[in-house]
């Protein structure tokens, strides 16, 4: 059988998309090399620009190849999804169509079309289409959904959110979870730590938050949250770790993102939170280990992938009643509402001053991420191409 998948998002590893991309791959091409000669299929990795990933079965062969437009926005995007690449995987006669994400992408019959959901971000937060691309990017992104033979959605809230807006039949979507990244997974020594922490000139021991500074992650609730927390602490005469946020400052693409830098100087705390941008994911391991805890108060998540890089750390949760964020976390995090202050001070506080508490969160969590496997993701899509 020849496949051909929709990999664009290897350019991109730093996001949630382009982490389940290279881990699906990866995990796939170890299957691959490891039944050998016995398997006949053939894989088209299609990408819009190099990468760096080197495959070791030969059944996994990279196309890569852009329109004559280059520039890398969404009129690119679109032309690349919607008419270059199902085109492409025509012309290389794939039989069945794998898009790793929800994209713009029909492909042509007789090919069979799987298509990973992760989240419908745009339809619950119309900010997210506050441009005529935009909206025309998430119709065109719908109506592929819809079209599409086969769906996995990454959570059950997920799931139920194709089926009840989008209309689809129950029968033709399930639920796949993903895994983080392994490195997760890892011990982290001594020396990474240290040579983490003085990169970055911190202590361990401090509040971590970030995974995104868009405007659905409540970062400015964050802020607000530790402002009030030093306050009631301070009342104590108590003291407060500092607070460390990870992830890329974009103040110029308000109101879509938080300007996290200018809220902290508005509220009074700069001097006590550090924001670190853009993280490598190697050196995030070493971020989340040092963390007395990780406080993520999403408004709304299709899944909820640094709640599980924290657990996979050993580190105590507080996140939100969200739905998919309860279905990754189990009974390990502390929740809270992400829309009360007063709330999420209170679990934080919890937290904070409860070393017990924190043990418990810690082996809890540890015990829940037993249930996530890129193993078990990637053969549940293999089985649905084999069907």
């Amino acid at each position: 059988m020849i496949i051909g998948i929709n990999a664009s998002f290897l350019r991109k590893p730093e996001t949630g998309i382009g982490q389940v991309t290279t881990q699906f791959l990866r995990t796939l091409d170890k299957i691959v090399a490891q039944e050998g000669k016995n398997k006949k299929d053939i894989f088209h990795i299609y990408t819009q620009e190099p990468h760096e990933e080197i495959w070791s079965s030969r059944s996994m062969c990279d196309r890569t190849f852009l329109p004559p437009y280059k520039r890398d926005d969404l009129i690119r995007k679109i032309w690349w999804e919607k008419h270059l690449l199902p085109q492409m995987a025509y012309n290389n006669r794939c039989e069945v169509f794998l898009s790793l994400y929800q994209s713009t992408t029909i492909t042509r019959l007789p090919m069979r079309h799987i298509m990973v959901v992760h989240d419908l971000v745009p339809r619950h937060y119309p900010i997210y289409r506050n441009n005529l691309r935009k909206k025309m990017d998430w119709h065109l992104t719908e109506n592929a959904i819809v079209m599409a033979d086969r769906l996995f959605a990454v959570s059950t809230q997920t799931e139920k959110d194709v089926i009840n807006n989008l209309v689809r039949d129950a029968k033709t979507i399930s639920t796949n979870h993903i895994d983080c990244d392994p490195i997760f997974k890892n011990v982290v020594t001594a020396t990474q730590s240290r040579r983490v922490l003085d990169h970055y000139n911190l202590n361990a021991g401090y509040i971590l938050s970030g995974g995104g500074m868009d405007v659905r992650k409540n970062i400015d609730g964050v802020l607000v949250t530790y402002k009030n927390m030093r306050e009631k602490m301070r009342a104590k005469k108590a003291s407060i770790p500092k607070l460390v946020i990870y992830g890329k400052l974009q103040p110029h693409l308000a109101p879509v993102a938080t300007d996290a830098q200018k809220i902290a100087q508005q509220l009074n705390i700069g001097p006590y939170v550090t924001f670190l941008d853009v993280v490598p994911q190697k050196d995030l391991p070493a971020i989340f280990h040092n963390a007395l805890c990780f406080f993520y108060p999403s408004k709304y998540e299709g899944f909820g992938l640094p709640l599980l890089e924290a657990m996979n750390s050993g580190i105590p949760v507080i996140t939100s009643r969200n739905p998919a964020l309860k279905e990754v976390g189990g009974d390990a995090p502390l929740y809270c509402n992400p829309e009360d202050v007063d709330d999420m001070v209170t679990a934080l506080g919890s937290v904070l001053n409860n070393p017990q508490l924190r043990h418990t969160m810690k082996e809890r969590g540890k015990e829940r991420t037993k249930i996530f496997s890129y193993e078990t993701f990637t053969q549940k899509i293999l089985a649905t191409i084999n069907e």
